[in-house]
């Protein structure tokens, strides 16, 4: 039974859902690092909220450990490399708290247009400012969205029945998604110098890291009144301080800042600036919704192989993992057979589909296929570290999809590229269930790639297949399967084996010392 460990306050039907699915739970929030370290090495699940750190010290003593869900969207908590490096799933909850943040994001919006907070202060100290505060309407204002996703297009939707007019600048925005939304698509300086109000929902990256920079900020509209409930860091808070103070921006929202929790920020204090602590998720029904999704995915995860909104590996929905599990199989296989045989000198890989697998989502058939060639490098290979190790190593990887219908119903080929040139290996289904190899470096030959085998390269002549059984047999090895092809009649030949025993050195000495052997080469499945 697998066993997951909650160790962040979360709604209680996490731990239900957890149990309902078969699956063992702990919930003990509020441990130390090195409580956590002691008691990670038991268990295959853990979900957390923004107070667990998984560091890669956590993931190091987490030996069994399979998944990591978060509860929320941002994962800075997580060491996703370090992760992925030891084969362990990440997951977030991108859609459980969409409508919260959008909401706070529109709340944070009416406050700087009708200067609510210091309206309220005013007006609890005993004042009685009706003059002061003259807000300004949001209708007929322009909106301008930096990130146009999930919560971004939320934002869009009820900006829109505010009758604003709605830009976006969001580089994954098609031209047909935008219409399909209402608003309009433009580059960043457009949207900086037409927007009335700007709101930022994009994840922190290298690439957005500060991209409301001082420059930035100096090509605003005058009087722009600034939104951010999406990560600290997206905008420069000395240069915004500047801006506020100068009435380049009129107003400023933040749920979050550069450093959290935020308790000295050089903003605070600033006039027409408003603070809140990152409360974007902060709603009964957005902490209710993110525990039932994690828990969700981690079950599936955990019981079928099912992997939705993952990190570091491709997504595989629980109704697509029985079917492509086969054929995951038969790619691990290929990508097995290619490692041992060439081992630490492939330096390209391509993995083709067609037929029936053209038709499949090929991501995890190629991250199979990289698990069991990567297994040349570490024992401890699996289909979410082996992309990582691949990348590491330098490895070029291709992927192609072929339309057209071969000899067989569907196909798998790998092929590598090493010093010597270029070498393919190929695969079907029977019966779709059952992988067969059927191609070994051009020779035809149909074989089941399992437990202990030997791969033998000779000249096809009279004879040798005696000689081949005598010598094992002999040697006291029992032949369980008996596989050959040759690319035409006296040339070279490939032989399959497979044994019901380790075949040890001095055996197959005595095989590549047979008349005509080329090369000798175990293998393990």
């Amino acid at each position: 039974m697998p066993k997951v460990l909650i160790s962040d306050q979360m709604d209680p039907k996490a731990a239900e859902i957890f149990r309902a699915h078969g699956i063992e739970v702990d919930e003990k929030p509020g441990l130390s690092k090195d409580e956590l370290k002691a008691i990670i090495g038991g268990y295959e699940g853990l979900a957390i909220r923004s107070a667990t750190k998984v560091t890669a010290d956590v993931l190091d003593a987490a030996t069994s450990l399979k998944v990591v869900g978060r509860a929320g969207i941002g994962v800075d908590n997580v060491d996703i490399p370090a992760a992925s490096s030891r084969g362990v799933v990440v997951m977030n909850t991108p859609f459980g708290n969409s409508i919260t943040t959008a909401e706070h994001a529109i709340a944070l919006m009416f406050a700087l247009a009708r200067e609510l907070p210091a309206a309220d202060a005013s007006t609890q100290a005993g004042k009685w400012e009706k003059n002061r505060f003259m807000g300004v309407e949001l209708t007929h204002k322009t909106l301008g969205l930096i990130g146009a996703g999930n919560i971004g297009s939320i934002v869009a939707d009820r900006a829109l029945g505010l009758r604003m007019k709605v830009i976006a600048f969001d580089p994954f925005l098609t031209p047909e998604r935008a219409v399909d939304l209402g608003i309009e698509k433009v580059d960043l300086n457009e949207l900086l110098a037409r927007a009335d109000f700007i709101t930022l929902h994009t994840p922190l990256t290298d690439q957005t890291r500060n991209i409301l920079s001082r420059e930035a900020l100096a090509q605003t509209k005058r009087g722009v009144r600034i939104i951010n409930c999406a990560r600290g860091g997206l905008i420069d808070e000395a240069a915004l301080k500047e801006a506020l103070e100068s009435g380049q921006v009129a107003g400023a929202a933040l749920d979050v800042f550069a450093e959290e929790p935020a308790k000295a920020s050089p903003l605070f204090g600033t006039p027409n600036f408003v603070a809140t602590p990152h409360l974007g998720a902060s709603t009964t029904e957005a902490q209710v919704n993110v525990a039932i999704q994690v828990a969700e995915q981690m079950a599936d995860f955990l019981n079928t192989g099912g992997v939705t909104n993952a990190l570091n590996v491709p997504a595989l929905s629980a109704e697509e993992a029985p079917k492509l599990r086969p054929y995951m199989e038969l790619a691990q296989e290929l990508g097995s057979l290619v490692g041992q045989l060439e081992g630490r000198r492939v330096k390209a890989i391509a993995i083709e589909v067609e037929g029936a697998a053209a038709s499949l989502n090929q991501k995890p058939i190629t991250s199979a296929v990289l698990a069991g060639l990567m297994q040349v490098y570490s024992a401890t290979v699996n289909m979410v570290n082996a992309p990582f190790l691949a990348k590491e190593r330098g490895l070029d990887v291709r992927e192609v999809r072929h339309d057209r219908e071969g000899d067989y119903h569907t196909l798998v080929r790998v092929t590598v590229r090493t010093a010597e040139g270029e070498k393919s290996v190929a695969g079907t289904l029977f019966g779709n269930s059952a992988p067969r190899l059927v191609e070994i470096f051009g020779i035809r030959v149909e074989a089941e790639l399992t437990g202990e085998m030997i791969y033998i390269v000779n000249d096809d002549q009279p004879g040798f297949i005696g000689r081949l059984g005598t010598t094992l047999g002999a040697a006291g090895v029992n032949i369980g399967t008996f596989n050959l092809g040759r690319q035409e009649e006296g040339g070279e030949a490939v032989a399959l084996i497979s044994v019901d025993s380790h075949v040890e050195q001095p055996v197959l000495k005595q095989l590549q010392a047979l008349p005509g052997v080329r090369s000798v080469k175990p293998l393990r499945f």
